[in-house]
């Protein structure tokens, strides 16, 4: 499905009408859901918890006994939906065999050793590795955080970063670089959004492309976050928040990557140590294990869409997936030994499976009761030109924050603030500063919510509790938010 599919697949669902009229009561499911993840710290109870929170509004509103079947009204559809099926066939088999087949040839752990080794000689250049990979691996949000989760967790358990540390490079290296290096499928899709919203400026995908990219200078949020992790990664930010500041003495003095008590999504590297040695008898790990699979999977998204204007980044990583298996029996390895491994990398994911699952049906729950075009109306139109951008920024914040999805946020409040803007000032540039506030107010929530994707995986990936990242993350994410703030408001100012 390429971009322009995309954006048609997501305004099909967005837009259509739930049960209920948007109203208070819509909001009821994502608060459910956020504030037992905060209190339960275990994203299972919580998103399960919301969904059903959601079957009980519509039970309310209508005393239908059906409407109460959770079942029948969000997971059957939701789940039955390509979006998941895609979830799985991509991000959790393809992904999650690829790491199992790494694993038997000992190609992410040769790498980490063998490049990274060249970079990393403690802490600081560990996490600077991180903060290197999350860019490369730019393609989004959920791709970034399992190749540089992955690629980067050796070396940082080596030199004792605290998990919670890099399950922020990771995360923030994600979706935020993805908005500012964009060869990838996000513009294509934000294009098919605005294509049409404001006649006098886009006629066709052409236009809203390029005024896309000529737009990017004023994602202030996507610049300052990737700044803000640069600077903590080399260790020149001044504040990092005090459970971060926790979590760095913890790891440095005493060793330990995780705090008491904690519950990371996989297993510790103490407890994996065998599974990441675990390669196949008389094997010779080489780069070529690594680079190969690595090679393909980029090639195929990023050459597409530079000469095709297409994307196939489905079929890239079931590419990269099958390239990993036949190099690793054409130098050696058992077919027995790369089936093994392909099976347990999948098993590693059963979790995840299970969380993301839910994730996606609690996001179905939210446009089933139309909580995001609620939250739009909130804002009115009688709002100070100069002002709009800011509040495009904290509203996009809150949507994704209690949806966790950045794309669907963009699909609901894209449509809704461009002609909103134009209405409010006729000028491109003013336009150009909204578009930029919509932008990065989605990253913001996206990365933050602990019902997200992109949360789910980084922290999975990096071996970190789920909560303990949420929380270290969000005071530097909040920051870089605010200060983002500032930037469009004087952004505004100056265009007005």
């Amino acid at each position: 499905m390429d971009a322009k599919q995309h954006g048609n697949h997501f305004l099909i669902i967005i837009n259509k009408c739930g049960p209920l009229e948007p109203s208070f009561l819509s909001l009821i499911p994502a608060i459910v859901a956020i504030v037992l993840a905060f209190v339960t710290r275990d994203a299972i109870i919580a998103l399960f918890s919301g969904v059903v929170a959601g079957s009980m509004v519509m039970y309310a509103s209508s005393l239908n006994m059906e409407d109460a079947n959770f079942i029948a009204n969000f997971f059957l559809p939701a789940l039955g939906q390509e979006s998941y099926a895609r979830i799985l066939l991509t991000y959790l088999w393809c992904l999650g065999g690829l790491m199992g087949i790494w694993e038997r040839t000992g190609a992410a752990l040769y790498f980490a050793e063998t490049v990274g080794n060249r970079i990393v000689k403690g802490p600081r250049s560990s996490l600077f590795f991180a903060w290197l990979m999350g860019c490369i691996f730019h393609q989004g949000g959920t791709v970034s955080t399992v190749l540089a989760g992955a690629t980067v967790k050796p070396l940082t358990d080596k030199h004792r970063v605290s998990h919670e540390e890099v399950a922020y490079v990771v995360d923030s290296t994600a979706s935020p670089v993805a908005t500012i290096l964009p060869f990838n499928a996000w513009p294509g899709f934000i294009a098919a959004l605005i294509v049409g919203t404001v006649l006098p400026l886009f006629s066709n995908d052409q236009d809203a492309l390029a005024f896309f990219f000529s737009s990017i200078r004023y994602n202030f949020y996507g610049f300052i976050a990737v700044g803000f992790t640069f600077l903590f990664a080399m260790g020149w930010l001044p504040w990092i928040g005090p459970r971060m500041q926790k979590a760095r003495q913890r790891s440095r003095l005493h060793g330990k990557l995780d705090r008491d008590g904690a519950s990371p999504m996989l297993p510790s590297s103490e407890d994996k140590k065998e599974l990441l040695t675990d390669q196949a008898k008389g094997y010779q790990p080489h780069l070529i294990d690594f680079a190969l699979p690595i090679g393909v999977l980029l090639s195929l998204t990023i050459l597409p869409y530079l000469f095709l204007e297409g994307s196939y980044t489905n079929e890239a990583f079931m590419a990269s997936l099958l390239s990993a298996m036949i190099l690793a029996y054409c130098r050696g390895m058992q077919i027995k030994e790369v089936m093994a491994g392909f099976i347990d990398g999948c098993k590693t994911m059963t979790i995840g499976a299970i969380i993301l699952g839910l994730a996606v049906t609690i996001g179905f729950v939210s446009q089933e009761l139309n909580t995001a075009q609620y939250l739009v109306t909130l804002i009115g139109d009688q709002i100070p030109a100069v002002a709009l951008p800011a509040v495009l920024t904290l509203l996009c914040m809150v949507i994704a924050f209690s949806c966790g999805t950045s794309w669907g946020t963009y699909g609901v409040v894209f449509p809704i603030a461009m002609p909103l803007a134009w209405s409010i000032h006729e000028d491109p540039a003013y336009l150009a500063v909204c578009f930029g506030a919509v932008l990065g107010g989605a990253v913001f929530g996206d990365q933050c919510s602990p019902i997200s994707d992109t949360t789910i995986l980084s922290s999975m990936f990096t071996g970190c509790d789920l909560m303990d990242h949420v929380n270290t993350q969000l005071p530097l994410a909040l920051l870089a938010a605010g200060l983002g703030c500032i930037a469009s408001t004087f952004s505004a100012w100056i265009v007005l």
